[in-house]
């Protein structure tokens, strides 16, 4: 069992940090809420640290999920950032979905200090995290990613390294790729099977099971038909995503004329008031579409 520091205990690292202290780990927390903290000392144990460094100091591992490049460069640098007080040879496993670039960044100054250093964020929302369930994607050396694997699997179903230093960040960009295309065309789906006459669960009973079926469609189509949208992943998290998306295409070269369609379909869920409504969303703008 190892010494771990959880840096942000927000809806994904609640129940990830839990999950740590469940396995057997000695966890310290750290949140910018210091309630949310001692919330979680007073259900899980453990210790909390008022400030990045303390809460890493002498931590063998120390994981991070906050919520943007910003935010995940406030916990690590300065006099009150993790790396300031952990050792030469400890781990820093970074959860947020962030840009490769602040990773990258990131990397190289933990390996000036001598601390190894991972990109790891995760797919798999709320529920995921919540279940020990998460899809990881990491990038970093092979030898440190292989002693990060062990403590990760205390909220994983499934861990994989991808390559070096921001491959876990290019990764999760595939995800939100792939994510953005499948829900907005089950939208269209079920906004046409409504408008044309069809009872919406029926079709699904039929071609779910073929080769239009999808995790989207088994776990949100239902409460798309019933117009219930507090089921995952926000759409500002998702614009915050999909902007690294474009923003790296345009860096590495790559086409992506569906997704900057869908980023602002997002937009205009933003402008319906649906900030945090989960990204099923998009067929609530079809349907204000009349």
């Amino acid at each position: 069992m190892a010494k771990v520091a959880f840096l942000g205990l927000g809806v994904m690292g609640y129940p990830m940090a839990g999950h740590l202290a469940k396995a057997g780990h000695e966890v310290t927390v750290y949140n910018r809420t210091t309630a949310k903290a001692e919330a979680w000392v007073a259900q899980h144990g453990g210790a909390l640290g008022k400030t990045p460094r303390e809460a890493a100091a002498g931590a063998d591992f120390v994981m991070s999920c906050v919520g943007n490049d910003d935010d995940l460069r406030g916990v690590c640098l300065g006099e009150d950032g993790a790396f300031a007080g952990m050792a030469s040879g400890a781990v820093f496993v970074d959860h947020t979905t962030v840009s490769a670039l602040v990773t990258r960044e990131l990397h190289d100054v933990a390996a000036g200090a001598g601390i190894g250093f991972v990109d790891a964020p995760v797919s798999g929302g709320q529920a995921g995290a919540e279940n020990g369930q998460l899809v990881v994607m990491c990038g970093g050396a092979e030898d440190i990613y292989s002693r990060a694997e062990p403590v990760i699997d205390a909220y994983a179903k499934m861990c994989k390294r991808l390559g070096d230093s921001g491959s876990g960040q290019l990764c999760k960009m595939v995800n939100q790729i792939c994510i953005a295309g499948l829900v907005q065309g089950l939208s269209e789906g079920l906004h046409f099977a409504q408008k044309a006459g069809l009872d919406g669960r029926s079709v699904v009973d039929v071609i779910g099971g073929g080769a239009a079926g999808s995790w989207q469609m088994v776990n949100r189509y239902q409460t798309m038909l019933e117009d219930k949208f507090d089921y995952g992943f926000a759409v500002d998290w998702m614009r915050k995503d999909l902007g690294i998306c474009l923003m790296t295409a345009d860096e590495v070269g790559a086409s992506l004329p569906v997704t900057a369609l869908v980023d602002q379909f997002y937009k205009d869920v933003q402008k319906l008031g649906g900030g945090r409504w989960d990204t099923s969303s998009l067929i609530k703008r079809l349907n204000a579409m009349g």
